[in-house]
């Protein structure tokens, strides 16, 4: 299963020098400031999947990465590509951002829990 989420962290991260490629070279200022956050939001995110990964041990994966590792797909769906979107003239969906914000808190908070567990073993 690692293996998957390690190819979706690359495709993720890929994804976001893509959209930040274009945000620079092909968008006028607001839109183009849209598709810029949206990158880099989406970078740091494949990273902290990364991140999330190496923690995990190969014969008993933690819940709690599992969680930060799903909680931060979900939030690059809902919040960059909200962003990417509305930079797309799709303003509908721009509800939905928040949402993918507080996901990322999920992550995070789940990361750092896992941390906390950790550190009492």
């Amino acid at each position: 299963m690692s293996g998957m989420w390690l190819a979706l962290a690359a495709l993720n991260g890929l994804l976001a020098v893509a959209a930040g490629a274009y945000a620079a070279h092909g968008l006028e200022a607001e839109a183009a400031n849209w598709m810029d956050t949206g990158s880099r939001y989406q970078m740091w995110h494949a990273l902290a999947i990364l991140l999330a990964l190496s923690l995990r041990r190969d014969d008993r994966p933690e819940r709690l990465t599992t969680v930060a590792i799903v909680a931060y797909l979900l939030g690059i769906l809902l919040f960059s590509c909200t962003l990417y979107a509305m930079a797309l003239g799709f303003r509908g969906l721009s509800s939905l951002a928040p949402v993918g914000g507080l996901s990322f808190m999920v992550g995070w908070a789940s990361l750092g829990l896992y941390g906390l567990r950790r550190s009492k073993a």
